[in-house]
């Protein structure tokens, strides 16, 4: 075969490769495509394909081609058993002496299977390795440095179309659980709607008639004690109810146009003798430049309030809380930042935490912050926590600065 016959073969072969990973939008078949398009353009016996788990830092088995099943289940292996040296990021590794090579694991399984010689392409993008193809061949042989340099090339954009399926395949896992979460939340507003109406009246009848036996009992009484329990417990229930009511009632925001800062400064006024009780500082941080934005003002005081008041309970006392707002014009966004010192929240528990009913508050009923969820989404903004244990928590609400719509034209 003459060298411009080998380098017309490469180019076809890699041509399939290219345009049946643009073609696709399922990771595991560009890494199968990958794996069976080197091996074969190469005429090697077969070809492994490691991926970078980010969690775990260490390249797993993702994709083989002519090779027996049990390669397919090998464990993962680390990044220095793989890469050296940084200068090795976009170089073809040639494993000749597959013996005593440091790479090479269970060399006398690769011998028995008729293995001579090994190739390591790697995936790397700039100076970020995520990959790794390795090429297993049956005898020894040369290798270019045209050839060696094309493989790399070809490996290069591998790489970028890799990167690009597997995000576009994250961000489809992400819509497809905001959707799952979504229809969740509005199926279980509507249940909630309809129980909280069934067993609200039966509570106002027990809160009545327990309201009207306490008075009517002598103090000291031991019905006294009894009575005032269940007061207390029906209270709080229909705090629950009105809570669901709330959750489930999901009303379309009343906007207009309105000043964020007067709005946190509505919040810290009702929340103003909670904090002084519990002596915690309050430390807040107003743009100057603040503009107005179209917004419910009634909902997002809810919002506000229900955010220091978590703030509130995770700090001690003479714990420390602040509230900052900023205006970026070039993004057009309004930012408000909730902050507290207290007591934080692991990362396993920050991606609960605006579901229903979730609290770690012995008597919260776990529905202010998917409330809060819900009416920020309302005014097409984004709600944000970051948290760390023993260090605190910083909630980020963001709106977009808009005008607000002249009547009549809605769906204009």
């Amino acid at each position: 075969m003459t060298s411009s016959t080998k380098f017309e073969n490469y180019f076809n072969v890699f041509r399939d490769i290219i345009r049946s990973m643009h073609g696709s939008r399922s990771l595991q078949e560009v890494l199968n495509v990958v794996v069976t398009k080197s091996a074969k353009v190469l005429d090697a016996k077969g070809a492994l394909l490691r991926i970078l788990n980010e969690e775990t830092n260490l390249f797993e088995v993702r994709a083989a081609y002519g090779l027996g099943e049990h390669y397919l289940s090998k464990g993962p292996v680390s990044t220095e058993k793989i890469l050296s040296e940084t200068s090795e990021l976009h170089k073809v590794k040639i494993i000749r002496d597959i013996w005593n090579a440091p790479r090479v694991e269970y060399p006398q399984q690769k011998w028995d299977e008729g293995i001579r010689m090994m190739l390591d392409v790697p995936l790397a993008i700039q100076d970020q390795m995520f990959g790794i193809i390795r090429i297993y061949l049956s005898s020894q042989r040369e290798f270019s440095r045209d050839e060696l340099d094309f493989m790399v090339t070809v490996a290069a954009h591998c790489a970028c179309v890799i990167k690009r399926v597997q995000l576009m395949e994250n961000q489809q896992e992400h819509f497809t659980h905001m959707a799952t979460h979504m229809e969740k939340l509005s199926s279980l507003g509507r249940m909630a709607a309809g129980i909280a109406h069934e067993i609200n009246n039966p509570l106002g009848g027990i809160l009545l008639f327990s309201s009207n036996m306490s008075k009517k009992v002598p103090e000291g009484d031991p019905l006294e004690k009894g009575l005032k329990i269940i007061i207390r417990e029906t209270q709080r229930c229909k705090t629950i109810i009105q809570g669901l009511l709330e959750f489930a009632r999901d009303e379309k925001p009343q906007k207009v146009p309105a000043d964020t800062n007067d709005i946190i400064e509505t919040a810290l006024g009702i929340v103003e003798n909670e904090f002084y009780v519990r002596r915690v500082t309050v430390e807040k941080e107003l743009a100057q430049d603040m503009v107005k934005t179209s917004l419910d003002e009634n909902q997002i005081v809810q919002v506000f309030v229900n955010l220091l008041l978590n703030a509130l309970h995770a700090v001690e006392e003479h714990g420390r809380v602040s509230v900052c707002s900023t205006v970026d014009p070039l993004q057009n966004k309004i930012t408000v930042e909730i902050t507290d010192n207290g007591r934080g929240i692991s990362a396993k528990n920050v991606k609960k935490i605006f579901e229903p009913f979730y609290t770690t508050r012995a008597n919260g009923t776990g529905l202010g912050l998917s409330v809060s969820y819900g009416i920020i989404k309302n005014h097409e903004g984004d709600i944000r926590v970051f948290s760390e244990l023993g260090k605190g928590t910083r909630f980020m609400i963001e709106f977009p600065i808009l005008a607000e719509k002249p009547e009549g034209k809605e769906g204009a």
